[in-house]
């Protein structure tokens, strides 16, 4: 159970992570009531949380019924990660210009969190396949990433557009459809480590080139990803 003191946004977004997962499907009724006893908190922030997702098109709340969930379209989510790319690849440009060495330490410090957790989010079962483990220390190493750049960026403007695209979909969507397959964690590894070594290189061009494929190809991935859910069979 959550704690009571869970925020009205912290609440939006885990609710909005699971509907872009698909853990929530489309077209599923959100009761205030059974949220607030998952969650252990009031009405209150359930209903605010809510009307925020009903804000961004994601729910559509109906008085006396609860909140039906929509979800994003297929263009919402292209469209969100093509702005973010370019976003995402001017910040890694501009901290590639200015970036500190104390700030090139923590991001550093952030990548090798993020490789070492990517590596152990698989474990090989007995046929072979790898099978997703826990998400929270991956999650939060790439977030310590990507934030690092922001930060190093040193553009404030910048800096909150990027996270109000990031509360639009959140980043750690993306674990859904990286969780379990190790070709495509180590793309992910691959890609941050690519970025990270064209800004301590004080490469602003590479830097940005780096952070636009990876954001793109991030988005791809979960466009799929919600293509597929969009189009798989109903469970009976």
């Amino acid at each position: 159970m959550a704690s009571a003191h869970l925020a009205v946004d912290d609440l939006a977004a885990l609710l909005q992570e699971r509907i872009l997962s698909g853990a929530i499907p489309t077209g599923t009724w959100l009761r205030q009531e059974r949220l607030a006893a998952e969650f252990g908190v009031s009405r209150t922030p359930v209903r605010e949380a809510l009307r925020g997702l009903q804000a961004q098109g994601i729910v559509d709340v109906v008085p006396n019924r609860g909140a039906l969930v929509c979800g994003p379209t297929l263009r919402d989510i292209r469209e969100a990660y093509s702005v973010r790319a370019e976003l995402e690849g001017y910040a890694a440009e501009l901290a590639a210009e200015w970036v500190r060495d104390e700030q090139l330490k923590r991001m550093q410090e952030a990548e090798e969190i993020f490789e070492r957790s990517a590596a152990e989010s698989t474990e090989i079962d007995g046929d072979g396949l790898s099978a997703p483990i826990e998400r929270p220390e991956w999650s939060r190493a790439n977030d310590l990433f990507h934030e690092a750049i922001l930060e190093a960026a040193g553009n404030q403007r910048l800096i909150e557009t990027v996270r109000a695209l990031h509360r639009s979909f959140p980043r750690n969507v993306t674990w859904s459809t990286l969780s379990g397959n190790q070709r495509l964690l180590q793309e992910n590894v691959d890609q941050h480590r690519a970025i990270a070594g064209a800004i301590a290189r004080r490469d602003p061009p590479a830097a940005r080139e780096a952070m636009i494929f990876h954001v793109r190809r991030s988005g791809e991935l979960v466009a799929l990803r919600y293509e597929q859910l969009q189009t798989a069979p109903p469970v009976r």
